[in-house]
């Protein structure tokens, strides 16, 4: 009986050494080998189960470090966790990474963290040139609104958050205080103090414009800048209709027009003229007109075409009297390519913007004049790298 316990007791103290063996730290595996080839000759002293106690407390301590990394979050959820901050955020998924890495994988501080990021980077970047993005129209019945919000590339242009945000800077422009001016140009100035109310999955509450333009910066990973709108108005009887090109959606575009058509007689229906104004927006569009009448060409700008002009002709060796015709011939086709009345109708090239005015006159019993009248496009005027110069937007009251 004794002898049987003594074994007993023997291969329980065996079995323990082998597990201390096993999930003790490197340095100390060989003390706890050396413990299992004792266990196996002979009986072990107590110092020794000291020992053995103190090896076994290492290797649970082990076990535990070893359980603990075991239970970190699986491969499966970081990438879900990546998946859904970047959907959350539209940040690069590079810093969505190291954001939920810093974070323990805690998605909301790292959201947290990503905001605080994305606003030191967005200052970083605020000095790139950004002469992409879009142009976003709101209009009612008296006023239109057209502001441009820029980015570096197209690729983010078309990212929905940046479209939201576009698109709510033209509501909020339109819903500001009235300037009490037809023809309104406004700066960055005008409205990156006034607050806005978002309403999107990655953008919402109520924040400054400035703020907003920084978070989508942050989010998007590029320069985002709100840069400049026109505001159109008619005091008179009659509508403002606009037209944008290359549309996203509605209410967004590369190129726009806008225009205020006006009636003398306060009682003419305005369908016929909201209909020929929509057609006349989409020509200034296409056709560029700088000027609204020839009246409105400055004499200095007459004058320099007309000495350009007349020294391409004289180049001819022609009479002086062919040289004088063919200047005033020339100078008519600078006023059919500048001057919006004056231009081939893009709809139907036989006939000009006047004479369609005058017709729609004739329709609706009163005479329809042009009041104002804006083309912008976007990136026009900011300096790229490729290019020195830009055209500048055109806008003309009569």
């Amino acid at each position: 009986m004794v002898a049987a316990r003594l074994l007993a007791r023997i291969s329980r103290q065996g079995t323990a050494f082998a597990a201390a063996a096993a999930v003790a730290p490197a340095g100390h595996r060989p003390e706890a080998a050396a413990l299992l080839r004792a266990s196996a000759g002979h009986f072990v002293p107590s110092c020794s189960s000291i020992k053995t106690h103190q090896m076994r407390t290492h290797g649970e301590q082990s076990a535990a470090i070893i359980r603990r990394f075991s239970s970190e979050v699986p491969v499966s959820e970081q990438m879900n966790l990546i998946k859904q901050l970047r959907e959350r955020t539209s940040a690069p998924i590079k810093d969505v990474k190291a954001s939920l890495v810093s974070c323990n994988w805690d998605i909301d501080d790292a959201q947290k963290d990503l905001r605080k990021r994305g606003v030191v980077l967005a200052a970083k970047k605020s000095l790139r040139t950004a002469a992409e993005g879009l142009l976003a129209i709101a209009q009612d019945e008296k006023r239109a609104v057209v502001v441009e919000l820029n980015c570096e590339t197209d690729f983010v242009a078309r990212n929905d958050v940046f479209q939201y945000l576009a698109s709510s800077l033209a509501h909020l422009a339109l819903s500001a205080r009235d300037p009490g001016e037809v023809v309104f140009p406004f700066g960055p100035e005008y409205l990156e103090n006034l607050s806005v109310s978002l309403d999107h999955p990655k953008l919402s509450g109520e924040t400054t414009v400035k703020s907003a333009v920084t978070e989508v910066a942050a989010m998007v990973g590029e320069n985002v800048k709100f840069r400049r709108g026109f505001m159109l108005s008619t005091t008179a009887h009659g509508v403002v209709s606009s037209y944008l090109h290359t549309c996203p959606q509605p209410g967004l575009g590369r190129l726009a027009g806008l225009i205020t058509l006006e009636a003398e007689d306060s009682n003419v229906a305005l369908d016929a003229l909201k209909k020929v104004g929509s057609s006349i927006a989409m020509h200034i569009v296409a056709a560029k007109p700088l000027f609204l009448s020839k009246e409105l060409v400055s004499a200095a700008a007459v004058e320099n075409e007309r000495d350009i002009l007349r020294t391409q002709a004289e180049s001819s060796g022609k009479s002086q009297m062919a040289i004088e015709k063919m200047v005033e011939g020339r100078l008519r086709k600078y006023f059919e390519d500048v001057v919006l009345l004056e231009q081939k109708y893009v709809i139907n090239d036989s006939t000009n913007i006047k004479t369609v005015l005058n017709d729609l006159s004739k329709e609706v019993g009163t005479k329809v004049t042009v009041g104002n009248f804006v083309r912008m496009e976007v990136g026009e005027g900011v300096e790229r790298l490729d290019e020195a110069h830009g055209s500048e937007s055109t806008f003309c009251a009569a």
